[in-house]
């Protein structure tokens, strides 16, 4: 399993004077840092409208100055929001070959469709997003590889146009959807590209499943939208590494656990999402063909009770105040988040090797928690690589 560093930038307040270039700044340091540690990649989300929660609106700069400081850590968009509204897919193929060209052929390339805040912000239709996410994946490695590019749907009308430059990796670089439901794990599969995903609010249990789902679709591809299967499987959690156990804790990891879920669960509007969700896994259940491997999945779920996780999810949402303590508290209790010492961080990352997941994308700089104990983190999960490899 190789260790990855997963960054939101995130900008919680209180704000001091400055506070902005003060991210930037220091998320640059923590990426130079985990180059010479030998971190296998450095994962950059797209948000937009996000507040407190992310100051990367525009990751492929953020990439692109990365790509002039480091010399052996990949960078990767975790990922792109691919509906046209946001990136046209032409524009999403020739920033990232750019990329690739600027970083000597370094370049990870996530898709994904966002969710309603961003829908809303950009003016996109819930369907559209679907659709031309679908239509992404399908062009831009076709642009990459074809000397001249056509592509006609509802969407794009493009007719034989030369897009350039081509990726420096050949035949490109690997391809990663970001996914969060059951139905997107198949999807990644299915269309031959690695899969994203986070462990933060479920159980390793469940993240086990989410993988063999993944890897049984993935199996079964024949006709991939790249060049090439790409069957890896990234998840990303909160990580903060100290001497001890109780540094950890003091560094403040039970407030930033804290902070991240409720800013989170209230940046993508998890209740209307989960409503759709709901009602997309009740039409695959239905399905005349029994909806596949994610129908089998979500069948297998019912008679599932709701985890301690589900039921504190559910009171955030309803608006319940609960403390940072609880939410750690039941978080921990499920394995989902690596905080604590180095031998204790070691054991839960080993933890997630054996489920068969290929990169832990490490979220180090969280909530409040001080740039120099994210920094001593860095260093300290560095020095677990060598055993994780």
């Amino acid at each position: 399993m190789k260790i990855d560093l997963f960054n939101e930038i995130q900008n919680p307040r209180p704000w001091p004077e400055g506070h902005e270039q003060l991210r930037f700044s220091r998320a640059l340091e923590q990426a130079v840092l985990a180059d010479e540690l030998g971190y296998g990649c450095w994962w950059q989300v797209e948000h937009h409208g996000a507040g407190e929660f992310s100051l990367s609106s525009a990751p492929e700069l953020m990439l692109a100055a990365l790509s002039q400081r480091t010399s052996r850590i990949r960078l990767g968009h975790s990922a792109v929001l691919a509906p046209g509204r946001f990136n046209h897919p032409i524009r999403i193929a020739e920033r990232a070959a750019t990329l690739d060209h600027l970083s000597g052929g370094r370049v990870e390339l996530g898709l994904t469709r966002s969710t309603i805040p961003e829908w809303r912000l950009f003016g996109i239709e819930p369907d559209d997003a679907r659709a031309q996410t679908g239509q992404a994946f399908e062009m831009v490695p076709r642009m990459w590889t074809s000397e001249r590019f056509s592509y006609e749907s509802e969407h794009y009308r493009i007719h034989d146009v030369p897009i350039s430059p081509k990726p420096l990796q050949r035949p490109h670089p690997p391809l990663w959807q970001a996914a969060a439901t059951p139905p997107s794990f198949e999807e990644a599969g299915r269309r031959g590209v690695g899969v994203l995903g986070t462990t933060m609010w479920q159980s390793l249990e469940r993240a086990g499943r989410l993988v063999e789902l993944y890897r049984a679709a993935a199996a079964a591809c024949t006709d991939p939208v790249g060049a090439f299967v790409n069957d890896q499987v990234g998840f990303f959690t909160f990580v903060h590494c100290a001497d001890t156990d109780e540094e950890a804790m003091r560094n403040g990891a039970a407030a930033a656990a804290a902070w991240y879920t409720v800013t989170a669960l209230t940046f993508f509007e998890a209740a209307g999402e989960f409503v759709r969700a709901t009602a997309r896994h009740a039409e695959i259940v239905a399905a005349p063909d029994g909806g596949g491997l994610t129908g089998e999945f979500l069948r297998s779920e019912v008679r599932d009770a709701p985890t301690e996780a589900n039921l504190l999810i559910a009171r955030i949402l309803q608006g319940e105040a609960v403390s940072d303590d609880e939410v750690f508290t039941v978080l921990s209790a499920q394995d989902s988040l690596i905080v604590g010492s180095p031998e204790t961080c070691r054991k839960k990352l080993r933890a997630y090797a054996d489920l068969g997941i290929d990169r832990m994308m490490c979220l180090q700089q969280i909530g409040g928690i001080p740039h120099e104990a994210v920094m001593r983190s860095i260093r300290l999960v560095g020095e677990l690589i060598p055993d994780l490899a």
